[in-house]
């Protein structure tokens, strides 16, 4: 037992130096983070990727809310924004599976929603909650879907994204802002409402 207490110990003190949870903690200003609206269509991709991998798209507890995360812990998200950036190579699904959509984990090359998974993933082998990760289907200002990681945090929604190594709130990006995984269920989607909210002010920039 001594050995099992120890190990979860570990884990903790892991965590901690990522995020910092409380209740005390209040929830961000409606501006920083996405206002989401009801349950919505599962891409297909992320469907037939559930479909194959069942354990990855499962209900989960919200909890108390998103935490706070701390400054080693933004270091740990900038990090693994950047490095797999640079380690995949983008190509499309067409090119890759001769598929139109494919959504799976990279090897050396994939589309935007495979550098996705793959940060998703490295995220919470570092202690970041499923819940806070969020699979976010947006639209570029010339029309193109593209597909980046949301982050949920006590100050706000920000976004990981294949096209920019700097991690930043989501209004601080040029897209409109669709849907994105529920944080109840991993296999659920729900809608954007104010996904646009901030667009024009943004594109400026």
């Amino acid at each position: 037992m001594a050995h099992v207490f120890g190990a979860k110990a570990g884990v903790a003190a892991i965590f901690a130096l990522l995020v910092s949870s409380s209740s005390a903690f209040t929830a961000p200003a409606s501006l920083l983070s996405m206002q989401t609206g009801g349950v919505t269509s599962q891409p297909i991709g992320h469907y037939e990727f559930c479909q194959a991998n069942p354990s990855e798209c499962q209900a989960g507890s919200r909890g108390r809310g998103a935490a706070k995360v701390t400054a080693y812990g933004w270091t740990v998200v900038r990090e693994i924004n950047a490095s797999i950036n640079h380690a995949i190579t983008p190509m499309t699904d067409k090119d890759l599976y001769g598929k139109d959509e494919y959504w799976t984990y990279p090897g050396e090359a994939g589309d935007c929603e495979d550098f996705v998974l793959l940060k998703r993933r490295k995220l919470m082998e570092k202690g970041f909650a499923a819940s806070d990760l969020l699979i976010t289907v947006v639209r570029k200002p010339d029309g193109e879907g593209h597909a980046v990681l949301t982050l949920a945090t006590t100050e706000g929604d920000f976004v990981l994204d294949n096209l920019n190594d700097e991690v930043r709130p989501w209004t601080a990006t040029p897209y409109r802002y669709l849907k994105r995984q529920a944080n109840f269920h991993a296999g659920r989607w729900v809608s954007i409402e104010n996904g646009d909210a901030m667009m024009v002010s943004s594109v400026g920039k």
